[in-house]
């Protein structure tokens, strides 16, 4: 009875220990709960980040937090434009076929000006004067040297015919637009529109040759008839002059001006720049005397009434002693409408005066 007992009185003793031991399990058990909960936080972070570029993709259907990593989306596409800003633009293709041009030839020069190609004239010849922008250097129209050209680096050259000169320039690839002095009208408008096709201004080039006809139209049509009224053209102080068969004496007939050359060259041999005498001018007595050589030779009205018997001529008795620029009559180019100018205002002051 005694062992019973004393096993009964150690029971609930044992049962206490086993109560205390679950107790520490539970306890146990319940501290590595919480420990693991900062841990998998990051994994239901991770979750919402690997589902946003589904939410990226679909912006109109994102809501709650997924919308709102959907908003910061736009943050990380900047980096794609930074780089389009940084690449370099790609080189604009040149509006032009020719952007570097040099002309050795006056008239060219003033051609390429007139018609809107004068910012793409780099170096001009030492008599390319005009207009005054154009750029002058010491390169010469006469007698054309083909290193100190190419040293311009031109695409383009204007001259006049050189064949060898050409084919040089053309050898270092340089293309090359040549002209020659005309013999006609047309032959003025021909090369007009030629430069126009060559340098991309066509409707420029048309345009000057529309507003060219236009004014030698008119400045004829306000001159009375002058068939019966004589000239004699001078070039040179050595009495150089021209006959009808030439361009310039083609501008004079416009008007119906007889010219006293023309029998000074009859056959050609002169190919119609005669050098007539002091004794054959006074002779022809002419009605108008036209100076062509007032910068070059410094003629003028004054001078010539100085020379032996032309104070008895009757172009310098009635004041009929007209002084040109020379560099206006020896182009053919846009201010060839001044030279008419110059013989209309002529021929109407002789018809207002009978």
């Amino acid at each position: 009875m005694n062992r019973t007992a004393s096993k009964r009185a150690a029971l609930p003793l044992r049962l206490l220990w086993s109560l205390a031991a679950v107790l520490l399990l539970v306890s146990a058990c319940g501290s590595d709960n919480a420990a693991s909960g900062p841990t998998a936080a990051p994994a239901t972070d991770a979750t919402p980040s690997s589902e946003a570029p589904a939410a990226t993709q679909a912006p109109t259907t994102t809501t709650g937090s997924a919308a709102a990593e959907t908003a910061d989306a736009p943050d990380e596409m900047p980096a794609s434009v930074d780089e389009t800003e940084d690449s370099e633009p790609e080189p604009a293709e040149p509006e032009y076929q020719y952007q570097r041009i040099v002309s050795i030839s006056p008239t060219g020069t003033e051609i390429l000006f007139a018609i809107g190609a004068g910012d793409r004239v780099v170096a001009v010849d030492e008599f390319s004067y005009y207009p005054p922008e154009a750029p002058v250097t010491d390169l010469s129209g006469w007698q054309p040297n083909v290193e100190a050209i190419a040293s311009y680096d031109p695409d383009l050259v204007v001259m006049g015919s050189d064949g060898d000169v050409e084919a040089n320039l053309e050898s270092l690839g340089i293309a090359v637009l040549a002209i020659n002095a005309p013999t006609t009208f047309d032959e003025v408008y021909v090369q007009i529109a030629q430069f126009g096709e060559t340098t991309e201004q066509i409707d420029e080039a048309a345009a000057l040759i529309s507003d060219m006809r236009s004014e030698i139209d008119a400045l004829v049509d306000a001159a009375p008839d002058a068939s019966g009224l004589s000239y004699y053209h001078e070039l040179t102080d050595g009495l150089y002059s021209v006959t009808s068969s030439t361009f310039i004496g083609q501008v004079y007939s416009l008007f119906g001006l007889h010219n006293i050359a023309d029998p000074a060259d009859s056959d050609g041999s002169s190919y119609g720049y005669p050098q007539l005498s002091n004794e054959y001018i006074v002779d022809a007595d002419p009605d108008l005397i036209f100076l062509a050589d007032t910068l070059c030779c410094g003629q003028n009205a004054e001078t010539v009434a100085a020379r032996p018997g032309w104070n008895l001529l009757s172009a310098v008795q009635n004041g009929r002693v007209v002084e040109l620029n020379d560099d206006i009559v020896s182009r053919w180019g846009p201010r060839l409408v001044e030279f008419i100018a110059a013989i209309s205002d002529a021929v109407v002051s002789i018809g207002a005066a009978s």
